[in-house]
């Protein structure tokens, strides 16, 4: 028996077992294949695509459909618990979860489609609603708080507040910030290496007055060297160094 089968595009071999099934209203779980698998090799032969991809996964679909007719031919096959088994099995299988897919496929693009045709309307509401407040009832807030329950959370927060604090540290007071001119020590202290021409480092960093002090004085000095304005010597280590004014110098 043969059937005309309109030349459709199918997407893949599983789609067009499913088309037959379907078109010749056969059980599913029972499938003629002697006759299915003549329908669809007369698909094969009258589809006209040159994708081999395509074709070879058609090829291997009727292959598998060759291979369960002949295996319907011949004296059925038991499993491990002595009962026959069905060479159609694993097609059926993959059959009724194709379907499977198809419908749920379907289902989804309905309910896109019913998504489509829903509108939404953006609120607009009145400005007296928009600024209306709930009251707050007092009596419900306060439930049965009393004066003493009150008293016991103000001094339970007042005591972690307490607990925050370090003992140690919070004795320590505030370290007064040094506030030095960079640019102003610089001048000073050139103004002192023009006037002194040659003189000692360890005398210029006595004369300082707190650490702060001395650190600046020390990068002041850094950067002149940096510059080229002075020169500094140490005849043997852990000597005084002694600082030369380059002018001086020359």
């Amino acid at each position: 028996m043969s059937l005309s089968v309109k030349l459709e595009v199918f997407e893949g071999p599983l789609d067009l077992l499913l088309h037959l099934i379907e078109k010749n209203k056969v059980d599913i779980y029972d499938i003629p294949i002697a006759m299915i698998t003549e329908q669809y090799m007369d698909y094969m032969r009258q589809m006209e695509t040159e994708d081999m991809d395509v074709m070879s996964e058609f090829l291997v679909m009727a292959a598998t459909l060759l291979d369960i007719k002949c295996r319907m031919l011949l004296p059925q096959e038991k499993n491990e618990d002595g009962e026959p088994e069905d060479p159609r099995a694993e097609l059926v299988e993959q059959l009724l979860e194709r379907r499977l897919y198809k419908y749920m496929s379907a289902e989804l693009k309905d309910m896109q489609v019913d998504a489509l045709k829903s509108l939404f309307k953006k609120p607009t509401l009145p400005d007296a609603v928009k600024a209306y407040e709930q009251p707050v009832n007092y009596e419900e807030l306060v439930g049965d708080t009393d004066l003493y329950k009150l008293n016991q959370i103000f001094k339970a927060i007042m005591r972690r507040q307490t607990d925050k604090i370090d003992p140690i540290r919070s004795r320590f007071g505030k370290i007064p910030k040094d506030e030095i001119n960079l640019e102003q020590r610089m001048a000073e202290i050139g103004e002192f290496i023009r006037l002194h021409k040659r003189f000692s480092f360890r005398e210029l960093l006595e004369k300082q007055n707190s650490r702060m002090d001395i650190v600046v004085t020390f990068l002041v000095i850094l950067e002149l060297m940096k510059t080229g304005d002075i020169v500094i010597a140490q005849d043997k280590l852990f000597d005084d160094i002694t600082i030369t004014s380059k002018v001086a110098a020359a």
